[in-house]
């Protein structure tokens, strides 16, 4: 599927619907876009890109998997990676500063 940021890594999530918490509306884009529940734990990150075509605002919560298994509906692919692996990958403008918290201020191994 062609999508805005086609080719770069992303972050699973999406729009919040009307009515939806932050947290809500992340529950609920995993288990459309991942076939799996998580329980939202550690906020991250928000911030704001403006694109010349859009506007994105991206917040970001560490989660763990509470039932399932992760599988690919909407996303051409899926991978777990270290943080040191995370920064070699290519991630939207509106990713990178989760990505420099991840890979840099929290203690993931």
């Amino acid at each position: 599927k062609e999508s805005h940021q086609g080719g770069l890594w992303e972050f699973p999530g999406g729009k919040i619907e009307p009515g939806e918490s932050h947290k809500d509306a992340l529950v609920r884009e995993i288990r459309e876009e991942l076939n799996c529940t998580i329980n939202v734990e550690n906020f991250i990150e928000d911030y704001t890109c403006n694109y010349p075509e859009i506007t994105v605002r991206l917040i970001t919560y560490l989660c763990t998997i509470t039932e399932g298994e992760p599988q690919l509906s909407e996303h051409e692919s899926m991978r777990w990676v270290t943080k040191d692996e995370m920064k070699e990958l290519a991630f939207p403008e509106a990713d990178v500063p989760t990505v420099k918290k991840l890979t840099e201020f929290l203690f993931l191994h």
